[in-house]
């Protein structure tokens, strides 16, 4: 869902609008004279988020890497740092298999 705000409506009501972020898990679009100009969510979902981007990446260069020819890792392997680092992004970074 998407929740869009305008700016001023941050600044007056930040308490409401945190707990908004938070409750949702959706980001929060602020504008600004009607233009779109901030985006705020919750920490907790950024920090989800930009853990499992980092996981598109590495899996595009392996991906990459398997294209050319380099050798790589076993399919076990794979299937072993992929459950652990899913694992890491949904409970947090002391998480064990």
């Amino acid at each position: 869902m998407i929740i869009i705000k305008p700016s001023a409506s941050f600044r007056q009501h930040y308490n409401e609008i945190a707990e908004l972020c938070k409750s949702s898990g959706d980001p929060l679009y602020l504008t600004k004279i009607g233009k779109g100009d901030l985006v705020d969510m919750d920490i907790e979902v950024f920090s989800r988020r930009e853990k499992m981007l980092k996981l598109r990446e590495e899996l595009l260069a392996i991906q990459k890497d398997r294209l050319a020819g380099r050798a790589g890792v076993t399919p076990d392997e794979l299937d072993l740092e992929l459950d652990f680092i899913i694992n890491e992004a949904q409970h947090g970074k002391n998480a064990t298999l």
